[in-house]
């Protein structure tokens, strides 16, 4: 993979490699516990466990990483993956084939962190990434509203697609959204 790098402040937003796995691992297992608050769950994170065989191996996967200093602070993940039904919504797994939709995963950022453009500047490498392989035709992501801050987030950044508001049943309250791509 090109290796992309940009600076935030005093912070590096970078593809990872190797040596910030378990810093990433961190960050996403603190998440699942602390802001999700039901913890690790092997049917929807095994990723997380392999992150460099899920992410870093595959050639048209990627993880990245906001560091400060030798601190990884934030992760965000990219896979060749559409949503999968159940637990979403059958429309979407037929909308988002896995084979043409690369999927966000695992924007994460350490609460001490957020508000500094973090998660903003590692989804711009995750579309600078999924832009320059030809495979994709689409981004997509879904997200709990129930987490403080992610709705408005994504709101800002992509397009939403489906809103369990709108009628359909999800039992998990996910907003489903696209981001365009260049």
């Amino acid at each position: 993979m090109q290796q992309h790098r940009h600076s935030v402040g005093p912070y590096d937003v970078q593809a990872a490699d190797q040596r910030h796995l378990d810093g990433a691992r961190s960050v996403m297992l603190d998440t699942f516990y602390r802001d999700f608050g039901y913890g690790y769950r092997p049917d929807w994170h095994q990723d997380v466990i392999d992150l460099g065989g899920t992410y870093l191996t595959p050639e048209h996967h990627a993880l990245f990483v906001a560091t400060k200093g030798d601190e990884v602070v934030g992760t965000t993940a990219v896979r060749a993956a559409g949503p999968k039904s159940p637990p979403h919504p059958r429309v979407l797994a037929q909308r988002y084939p896995d084979d043409t939709t690369a999927q966000l995963f695992r924007v994460y950022v350490r609460p001490e962190h957020r508000r500094c453009g973090l998660a903003r500047a590692l989804v711009d490498l995750a579309v600078e990434f999924v832009t320059r392989q030809p495979r994709y035709r689409v981004l997509y992501l879904h997200t709990d509203p129930r987490i403080d801050g992610a709705e408005p987030f994504w709101r800002s950044v992509a397009t939403p697609i489906h809103d369990p508001c709108d009628g359909y049943d999800d039992t998990y309250q996910t907003v489903h959204f696209e981001i365009a791509l260049p």
